[in-house]
């Protein structure tokens, strides 16, 4: 594995990749109607081998290949990676490996690259993205998923508004653009990566839509604080400002509570490109 993604692939085989193994259904529910609007796009063929980059628990993987694809998840996660295997048993083709995407060794064979939110961590994407891009053959594609601006999704923004004045400030900056959920939510960003990286026919496209955080408040409230961004935000504090923390929440989580459950808006890009290679031609 890359020793440039060690801090994420650490991240992920701690405490980080056993919640989303715990939160697996939760988080399969909320993100399903995202995963089906990029597989939709992505139109996976009979037989087609497909590369699911940072497949998680294994729920697009096991879509992609219930469509007749031939899947290869691939994650840093262990946990979630053994999570997947016992998921995906019904398609004992689908092979699962733990693995840095960034610096594996491909074979140029494989007709698309997928991924639903990971492809955001990588600590050089430009580097990355050259990888990836030699994993496909000369008639691939790459379609992936991942979030706009934190102020563009609601089911994030206004729980962390709500919690924020209960930080201390901040002693820097953060870098927007840093190996995370928002490194790419700046589409013009995004192209230069894609297009720096060799990658044709860009396709930025803004997704938008309501997602269902739960049937509950507390519910909602116990699944953000546990995990994605929010937790982090929560992690922070300790005793009496938690609990305010916690209560301001739970007041922004009440006034979006409805006969449906909790529903919030969430932005996401759609990317879509192409190898398109030009093979030189025989003398």
């Amino acid at each position: 594995m890359s020793d440039d993604n060690n801090n994420q692939i650490e991240f992920w085989n701690g405490e980080a990749g056993l919640k989303w193994v715990r939160e697996q259904e939760k988080m399969d529910l909320m993100l399903n109607p995202l995963s089906d609007i990029a597989i939709d796009h992505a139109q996976p063929q009979l037989d087609e081998r497909v590369i699911d980059i940072g497949c998680g628990c294994g729920a697009t993987s096991i879509e992609l290949a219930r469509r007749g694809a031939r899947v290869w998840g691939m994650d840093v996660s262990a946990s979630m990676l053994s999570r997947a295997r016992e998921r995906a048993s019904s398609y004992p083709e689908s092979l699962f490996t733990e693995a840095d995407a960034s610096s594996f060794e491909f074979s140029s064979d494989q007709h698309l690259l997928f991924s639903r939110f990971g492809v955001m961590f990588f600590a050089d994407p430009v580097k990355a993205f050259v990888n990836l891009r030699s994993a496909l053959a000369d008639d691939g594609r790459m379609v992936f998923l991942c979030w706009q601006a934190a102020n563009k999704n609601e089911w994030i923004s206004r729980v962390g508004q709500a919690v924020k004045r209960y930080l201390p400030e901040p002693a820097e900056t953060p870098d927007p653009r840093a190996p995370g959920p928002f490194a790419f939510a700046d589409n013009d960003y995004l192209a230069s990566i894609l297009t720096r990286s060799g990658f044709h026919g860009i396709e930025i496209q803004p997704v938008s839509l309501d997602l269902r955080l739960a049937s509950s408040v507390e519910e909602a409230l116990d699944f953000q604080s546990n995990i994605g961004p929010l937790s982090a935000v929560i992690a922070q504090l300790e005793g009496d400002l938690r609990e305010d923390a916690l209560t301001a929440a739970r007041q922004v989580l009440q006034e979006s509570l409805s006969d449906e459950g909790i529903k919030l808006g969430c932005a996401v890009w759609l990317a879509v490109s192409y190898t398109h290679l030009t093979l030189p031609t025989k003398a």
